[in-house]
């Protein structure tokens, strides 16, 4: 069975609510049927996760080996900071795609460095929450998934 992990990091439980002008007025549950659905229709399962806590989210990463076929990961503000995620996705050879609802290039200096990006096989971002499924695609045409 095809399967792909979305893991999503600090404060996207907050959405529809969080900076709504940034990041959209849809909340975390509205994405995660929206990835589900999408899945569903491609024959793709799709687990979702969220975590605040890095060490749960490199839990996951590390568990999603030989589990899923790929990864979909909006790692938050952890993008700009996180050496042990970036190391998380190298570890278990996964394809993943990093995901992002702003565009990070667009706004402040020290979002434009992403750690994780080294560790995947592309980055979406500025498209909200359709960046998601567009991730989902990726994996599936492009990683085969």
């Amino acid at each position: 069975m095809r399967s792909i992990l979305i893991l999503n990091g600090p404060n996207l439980n907050l959405l529809g609510t969080r900076q709504p002008e940034v990041y959209g007025d849809e909340t975390l549950e509205m994405v995660q049927q929206k990835c589900l659905d999408y899945g569903a229709q491609r024959g793709v399962e799709i687990a979702f996760e969220q975590s605040n806590h890095e060490g749960v989210l490199l839990d996951h990463i590390h568990a999603a080996k030989g589990v899923h076929d790929g990864i979909v990961l909006n790692a938050g503000a952890y993008t700009h900071t996180s050496i042990a995620l970036m190391d998380a996705l190298f570890s278990v050879e996964l394809p993943a795609v990093e995901v992002h609802l702003s565009n990070i290039h667009a706004r402040e200096e020290f979002r434009h460095t992403s750690y994780i990006s080294r560790a995947v096989v592309g980055q979406i971002c500025g498209f909200g929450s359709h960046g998601y499924l567009m991730a989902i695609g990726a994996l599936i045409a492009c990683a085969s998934v």
